[in-house]
């Protein structure tokens, strides 16, 4: 007579893994590294090496000598974080900037919580939001691109010193300029990458083919880029409509700075956002709620980061609020009394 063992659930496993997960964020990512290569040329590709290997090494470094674990690198989460952090800053930033925002990253914002699956805030934001605070005037100084809009996909790394030339970006100069300023600048640039701006931030194009890619492989669900991109378009778009002469139109603000980047790379983070689909439609919605707020009255020309780390700290009140419904669970019933 053979005994039936049942063990605890689950008991259907799939083929997904965290380092399966990490992996394919990385490759939605590659469209937005390729075309930053394209625009900024060596300089990106410095900024995101060394990101990436500090990021893996500080992590090693924490896991080995202070937390006496095993080392995680190969889940590659540090890898996603040192890439979203090289994408959020710009091309000309000094090294040592870059190996003080990894530090940050990972030693604050995510080992100093137990490392990946317990850290409140998004890493790599956080050691951007430092960086901006800490250095700001080596983190607005934004390089022109090598290439126009015409060309973008036929020059290839241009061996220009790219860092040599400046320019404002597009909301900075809406900050500074007034809406007048839009006619210095055209939407599909921005959309399709030529403009100046953080590495990453710059392409709206390559960053929605890697957003379509994570919908495919069901890596991310569209709850929280569509609340997002859809709260912020209505908002920008009523205060448009009360006064046009200061607001600029809603489809501006969806293409340039780091919207798109946000939307779909950042404030997905499944350990920092919420659980359940009606979560993430709030989570989604608040952000981009905020990052209009900050970027229309706010004193920093972008407010995305600071949107997503805002709502993060109510990741916790929006799963409680919005609790999955528990089915097998049986009520207590009280004797009547005779």
């Amino acid at each position: 007579m053979s005994l039936l063992n049942v063990s605890g659930s689950p008991h259907v496993h799939g083929q997904e893994s965290v380092s399966r997960i990490m992996l394919d964020v990385c490759l939605a990512l590659l469209p937005a590294i390729f075309v930053s290569l394209l625009c900024f040329g060596w300089g990106a590709l410095k900024v995101l090496l060394l990101s990436v290997v500090s990021c893996m090494f500080f992590e090693w470094c924490i896991e080995k000598f202070l937390m006496k674990r095993e080392s995680t690198l190969g889940d590659l989460s540090a890898v996603v974080t040192g890439i979203l952090l090289g994408l959020n800053v710009p091309s000309s930033l000094p090294w040592y900037c870059i190996v003080i925002g990894a530090l940050v990253a990972i030693g604050i914002a995510k080992m100093a919580f137990g490392g990946l699956g317990n850290n409140i805030f998004n890493p790599a934001l956080v050691g951007r939001a430092f960086l901006l605070i800490s250095f700001p005037v080596q983190m607005t100084l934004w390089p022109k691109p090598l290439v126009t809009r015409g060309s973008l996909f036929f020059n290839g790394i241009n061996s220009a010193d790219v860092d040599a030339l400046t320019g404002p970006t597009f909301l900075g100069a809406i900050k500074q300029g007034g809406v007048e300023a839009v006619s210095n600048f055209s939407i599909m640039d921005h959309f399709m990458g030529t403009v100046g701006g953080s590495i990453g931030e710059i392409s709206a194009l390559a960053l929605l083919v890697g957003g379509i890619y994570l919908l495919i492989r069901k890596v991310i669900t569209w709850h929280v880029p569509v609340a997002f991109l859809c709260s912020a378009f209505v908002f920008a778009g009523i205060l448009y409509l009360v006064n046009p002469a200061k607001f600029i139109a809603p489809h501006y603000h969806l293409v340039v700075g780091g919207m798109m980047l946000g939307a779909i790379f950042m404030a997905t983070d499944m350990v920092t956002s919420p659980m359940t689909a009606a979560g993430k439609l709030v989570f989604g919605a608040g952000c981009g709620l905020l990052t209009i707020l900050i970027r229309d009255f706010g004193s920093y020309p972008e407010g995305v980061s600071f949107a997503i780390l805002i709502m993060n700290a109510f990741v916790p009140l929006i799963n409680r609020g919005f609790k999955p419904h528990r089915f097998g669970v049986v009520k207590e019933v009280k004797n009547a009394k005779a």
